[in-house]
């Protein structure tokens, strides 16, 4: 990630409501997923849940990029 988008997220983290909503959304996941692997042994519906909850984090990820892309993409054309 370049400095400039690096810059433009951590400025649209403080001022556009959506990426702090997926920002959050994110986090939330990622705690479910670092709770779920403390355990070293896993049930067949722990692992399911642990992949649904890994795809769920990707799909906010790429929400939170295709949001900060098209912000850059406005900024640049100005």
């Amino acid at each position: 990630m370049s400095t400039a988008t690096r810059e433009l997220r951590e400025q649209l983290l403080t001022s556009d409501s959506e990426l702090q909503r997926l920002a959050q959304e994110h986090s939330q996941y990622e705690r479910q997923v670092q709770q779920l692997t403390k355990d070293p042994y896993l049930s067949v519906e722990d692992i399911n849940r642990l992949a649904a909850l890994k795809k769920m984090k990707l799909r906010v990820k790429d929400e939170m990029e295709q949001l900060i892309a098209r912000h850059a993409s406005g900024h640049s054309a100005q």
